[in-house]
């Protein structure tokens, strides 16, 4: 498979601290694929650098053939890269209809065609017969759910995940495993996840990266990387699998 992305020797810096540290993989269209690593690694800074809200210090980002380090969100979110965040935020006012209408106005020029788009991606991620009730009554499943249709509304051709299973028990991590599977399936969209739970990460990923203090440590098929014994010290071996 072609890449859709790729990082070459990317490096983040924020004052003494080296955050990122030439950090170099690709992501294949279509693909799913994982970072993990201990807290304070740089798996947020990395998603940070690729959705444009911070600039790298060195090193390329290259999405679709064409360099965008350094471009705003907005740019990026435009270009096809769309995001969630760990800190799940919707606006609790809105529906969750009006939250998902939000992101599809971004590429449809009419509130009735942004509609038909939001009402869409909420039957498919199991939100369909809540789509009036306000964001700020969901449980947590439910907005982490919103949070991946809000992203999803953009029409994205890469989907950052960020931690989009931290907190959710393990049937509902299955759930959220399995939409994800069906969406990559269905729509094509490639899919680059920030993931602690390691059932999810085993079960949805074909490929990882492990970062530990910024460096990447290891990268490969999930079976592979748990049983690297660099990963094991630095990480999985403090972790509940």
């Amino acid at each position: 498979m072609t890449a859709l992305l790729s990082l070459t020797a990317v490096s983040k810096r924020f004052r003494g601290l080296l955050a990122v540290d030439r950090v170099s993989f690709d992501v294949a269209e279509g693909a799913l694929f994982a970072v993990i690593g201990p807290n304070g690694a740089g798996k947020t800074t990395l998603f940070n650098m690729i959705a444009g809200a911070t600039t790298p210090d060195d090193g390329a980002i290259v999405f679709a053939g064409e360099p965008i380090g350094g471009l705003s969100a907005d740019a990026v979110c435009r270009r096809g890269i769309a995001r969630t965040f760990q800190l799940v935020r919707p606006f609790p006012a809105l529906s969750l209809e009006d939250n998902v209408v939000v992101g599809a106005l971004l590429h449809r020029r009419g509130v009735g065609a942004a509609r038909e788009h939001a009402r869409d991606l909420l039957r498919r991620l199991d939100l369909f017969d809540k789509r009036h009730q306000r964001a700020a009554t969901l449980t947590l499943p439910d907005r982490k759910r919103l949070e991946v249709a809000r992203a999803l509304a953009t029409d994205p051709r890469l989907l950052l995940l960020d931690e989009v299973m931290a907190g959710l028990r393990p049937t509902e991590t299955d759930r959220m495993v399995a939409t994800l599977r069906t969406l990559n399936r269905d729509t094509g969209v490639t899919v680059l996840l920030i993931e602690h739970v390691m059932r999810a990460v085993m079960a949805l990923a074909s490929r990882v990266l492990v970062l530990d203090h910024g460096v990447a440590i290891a990268e490969g098929t999930p079976q592979a990387v748990v049983r690297d014994p660099a990963v094991v010290q630095s990480y999985l071996g403090a972790e509940t699998m």
